[in-house]
């Protein structure tokens, strides 16, 4: 993927639940739409009223064609009045962002645990 959409989302910290709702509905929206769904990450601790949605496309023309199916998406359209009847969401920011090909998807190396003696 050439070019991720960040989503930063200040949402209503005692809606949460409606806000898990409205996240996972997109996992079933938003790749059927075209877009590769990196995820949706809600507050677990420390500022309980930021949330992000990630999700990536090959290129600016891909994310045109998705917004265009996302908005004649039957679900696509009832998410987002959900959204708007429950007020969930106070503000939405996006911006695009691209990966540093190096510094993407490195997972931990094993770190020897200094109370076993080797």
């Amino acid at each position: 993927m050439s070019m991720t959409c960040f989503i930063r989302y200040e949402i209503d910290p005692f809606q949460l639940g409606a806000f898990r709702e409205y996240a996972n509905n997109w996992g079933k929206i938003i790749p059927r739409c075209g877009g590769h769904l990196i995820g949706y990450f809600l507050p677990w601790e420390g500022t309980n009223h930021e949330a992000w949605g990630l999700i990536a496309f090959e290129s600016l023309a891909a994310y045109e064609t998705y917004r265009q199916r996302l908005r004649d998406d039957a679900e696509g359209k009832a998410n987002f009045e959900f959204a708007q009847r429950q007020r969930f969401i106070l503000r939405e920011h996006r911006t695009f962002t691209e990966v540093a090909e190096q510094t993407f998807g490195k997972p931990a190396r094993p770190v020897p645990d200094p109370m076993v003696q080797a």
